[in-house]
């Protein structure tokens, strides 16, 4: 029978934690990241080879990409590594999910779900990227200058003192948007391809996963953009 469950599913609970096929899923990819950081940086030459080049020729137009839209390149290496890695972490979430790891049972139960389908885990990324975004503004323009476009004095400036609170409500609104943009997406995906593979087994699904490969990759791209220019505006000083 066809069942589709919205959340992610307990796999054990170890010391009153709850261990979801989502969450070990999400580690899966994190240490296979990881790993492959450590091999490409031993392995790394002075001339590069193909797969070496491939690699700086993408984070370098990743770079530039980021300087042209923040219009500085001290702004782009400060916050490279973070973008960068969201960005990394988001696509190989989407992208694993099509490989037949997901099929693996573990107490009839799937030992591993797209952590993007889950979400309570686009929220934890939504969440992570708001705080980030607000701690980048800190840092950049100072605390009281910051916290300025938000808190003004009503009787000194009225119209001030409403922009600021709809400036709190769109720091809100901007976890709706992050996370459930990326949990819609991916989840609807992963409907169809399940739905699909059901009443067709054979050859059917094989377009579905080259445009799931599609709407990954814009996915992570538009969550890393998005991010990005919320950092450009967050550390734009206000006068």
């Amino acid at each position: 029978m066809l069942e589709i469950v919205l959340h992610g599913e307990e796999l054990a609970i170890i010391g009153g934690f709850t261990i979801t096929n989502a969450m070990a899923y999400s580690w899966l990819v994190t240490a296979i990241i990881v790993a492959v950081a450590f091999v490409i940086r031993k392995r790394t030459a002075l001339v590069p080879a193909r797969f070496q080049g491939f690699i700086e020729v993408a984070i370098g137009g990743m770079y530039d990409f980021m300087a042209d839209t923040l219009g500085s390149t001290k702004k782009a290496a400060r916050y490279f590594s973070y973008i960068a890695t969201l960005f990394l972490f988001i696509l190989c979430n989407n992208w694993f999910a099509l490989l037949p790891i997901t099929s693996v049972q573990y107490n009839h139960v799937p030992l591993f779900r797209t952590t993007n389908s889950d979400l309570n885990h686009t929220l934890i990324l939504a969440i992570l990227s708001v705080i980030m975004i607000q701690v980048f503004g800190i840092t950049t323009i100072g605390f009281f200058k910051y916290a300025g476009k938000f808190f003004v004095n009503p009787f000194k400036d009225p119209i001030g003192c409403f922009v600021g609170i709809l400036e709190m409500v769109s720091e809100i609104a901007k976890l709706i948007s992050f996370s459930f943009r990326l949990f819609g997406n991916i989840f609807a995906g992963e409907v169809l391809l399940v739905i699909i593979s059901y009443l067709m087994p054979f050859g059917a699904p094989l377009p579905f996963m080259l445009l799931e490969l599609f709407v990954g990759l814009i996915q992570a791209v538009v969550f890393a953009t998005l991010t990005l220019v919320f950092v450009k505006i967050a550390t734009v000083e206000h006068h």
